[in-house]
C-alpha cells in the first residue's frame, strides 16, 4: 500500500512501532519503507492499517495505546469511523469525548436508548468518565434540569467514623472522582456555580433515601458496595424525565459478605428487565497505560481465586 500523507504516515509509524511485538503475536507483520507500508497478516490487517492511516489522515491523534484497541474493532468487522467519530461532546481541553473501543460504544448506546443503565467492568475502562459526559451533555441540552452523582461510602474496610473533621470532610474522599470528572467538563466557576444552585448535586447515597428524583440524569458510582437495601432504595428514587447509570465492578466488592453486594444481585434479578441496559468491560477495555490491564488480570484473578474458596466456606 502506498501513504502519500507523510504526516499521516509519520504518525501511523510513531503509533504502530511501540506495539510491533503485540501486533507480531496477532500475525500482522507490518514493514513502513518510504511512502509504502507492506502488510502480512490476517484478512483484515490491511484494512486495519489503512482505517488507522486515514484517522491520521483527518488530524485524529493517533496514540500507541489506540493501536490494539483498533486491532480489535477491525478484526470485529467493525469500521474504526463508525466507533471513533462518534464525538459525545467537546470538554474543557477542546479534545473531544468519544467512544474509544466497541464497549465504550455499546455503553453510549445503552446510556441513551434506556431509562437505567448499568455499566460494570474494572477501574480504567471509562465508566464514569462517560456517564459524567453524558450527564454534562444532557444538561447541556435541557433535557434534564440537574446533575445528580452518588456513591457509596464504604472503601476498603474504612469506616466514616475513623477519619477526622466533620461529616462533610468525611466523605469528601469519596467523592473525590465525581468531582474530578466534572472539572474535565466543566469550567471550574460553572461546578461551582451549578454546586451552589442545586444543578448538580453531589453526595453520599444515603442522602438519596426518602426522595423523588424528577428530571434528573442520576450516576451511583462504585455501585458494587452498595448493600442489596440500599440498591433496591436507590433504584425506586427514580422519577419522571430521569435517568439513572449505575457503574462498578462486581469483582472488587469491599463490603464484608459478597453475597450481600446489591450490584451483584440487581445485575441478576434485572437481567430480562425492559428498559435497562448493561455493558460489561473487560480488561481489554482499560484506556490507561497497557500494564493496567495486565495488573486487572493478575488482581481479578487472584480475587476469583479467595472468593471462590470464601464462598465455599459459607455454604
Amino acid at each position: 500500500m502506498e501513504f502519500k500523507n507523510k504526516g499521516a504516515l509519520s504518525a501511523l509509524f510513531q503509533a504502530l512501532a511501540p506495539n510491533k511485538s503485540e501486533l507480531e503475536k496477532l500475525g500482522i507483520l507490518i514493514n513502513i519503507r518510504g511512502n509504502n507500508v507492506f502488510v502480512v497478516g490476517p484478512e483484515h490487517a490491511e484494512r486495519f492499517v489503512s482505517e488507522l492511516y486515514e484517522m491520521a489522515c483527518k488530524g485524529e491523534c493517533v496514540s500507541k495505546y489506540d493501536v490494539l484497541r483498533a486491532e480489535a474493532i477491525v478484526a470485529s468487522g467493525e469500521s474504526l469511523s463508525n466507533c471513533f467519530d462518534a464525538i459525545l461532546m467537546k470538554p474543557l481541553d477542546g479534545k473531544p469525548v468519544k467512544p474509544r473501543s466497541i464497549s465504550q460504544r455499546h455503553y453510549i448506546g445503552q446510556v441513551q436508548n434506556n431509562s437505567v443503565a448499568f455499566g460494570l467492568g474494572p477501574a480504567g475502562v471509562g465508566k464514569t468518565w462517560l456517564a459524567v459526559a453524558m450527564a454534562v451533555k444532557s444538561y447541556v441540552q435541557r433535557d434534564v434540569r440537574k446533575i445528580i452523582l452518588t456513591r457509596p461510602a464504604v472503601e476498603a474496610g474504612e469506616k466514616l467514623g475513623f477519619l477526622p473533621g466533620t461529616l462533610e470532610e468525611k466523605i469528601a474522599p469519596y467523592l473525590r472522582p465525581l468531582y474530578d470528572a466534572l472539572g474535565d467538563m466543566l469550567p471550574a466557576s460553572q461546578v461551582q456555580e451549578m454546586l451552589q444552585f442545586g444543578d448538580i448535586e453531589i453526595a453520599p447515597l444515603a442522602y438519596m433515601r426518602g426522595r423523588t428524583l424528577d428530571n434528573a440524569f442520576i450516576l451511583l458510582d462504585e455501585a458494587q458496595n452498595t448493600t442489596r437495601e440500599q440498591m433496591k432504595m436507590f433504584l425506586t428514587r427514580l422519577g419522571r424525565d430521569s435517568k439513572m447509570v449505575i457503574t462498578g465492578d462486581p469483582d472488587q466488592v469491599d463490603l464484608p459478605n459478597l453475597s450481600q453486594s446489591g450490584l451483584r444481585h440487581a445485575n441478576y434479578i434485572l437481567r430480562k428487565t425492559e428498559g435497562i441496559g448493561r455493558t460489561v468491560f473487560t480488561s481489554k477495555d482499560v484506556m490507561r497505560h497497557p500494564m493496567v490491564a495486565r495488573i486487572v488480570d493478575a488482581y481479578d484473578l487472584d480475587y476469583k481465586e479467595r472468593r471462590d474458596r470464601k464462598e465455599k466456606k459459607e455454604k
